[in-house]
C-alpha cells in the first residue's frame, strides 16, 4: 500500500504512480480521483481517435479549466499536457 496522502486523494497509488512519472501534483489528483480512476484496464484509443464530445467529458472529469471554449485539438493537448 502506498503512501496516504489525506481525505483529497481517492487512489493513493495511482496518484504516486502518476507523480512518479512526472505528472504535476495537481494533474495526478484530477486524474486519480475520477470516479472511474484505475478502472479500466488496459489502453485506451489515442485521443484522436476519439469524438470532441468524448474529450469534453474526459477533461470534465479531470476539471480542466475553459474546456467549453476549446476544439478538438486543443482539448487533447489539454488533456495531454495539464
Amino acid at each position: 500500500m502506498g503512501k496516504d496522502h489525506g481525505p483529497n486523494i481517492k487512489n493513493d497509488e495511482q496518484y504516486e504512480a502518476l507523480r512518479d512519472q512526472g505528472m504535476s501534483k495537481s494533474k495526478a489528483a484530477r486524474i486519480a480521483n475520477t470516479p472511474d480512476a484505475g478502472k479500466k484496464g488496459g489502453r485506451s484509443r489515442p485521443y484522436e481517435e476519439w469524438t470532441k464530445d468524448d474529450l469534453y467529458e474526459q477533461a470534465k472529469k479531470v476539471n480542466i479549466q475553459g474546456r467549453s471554449k476549446m476544439d478538438k485539438k486543443q482539448l487533447i493537448k489539454a488533456l495531454r499536457t495539464d
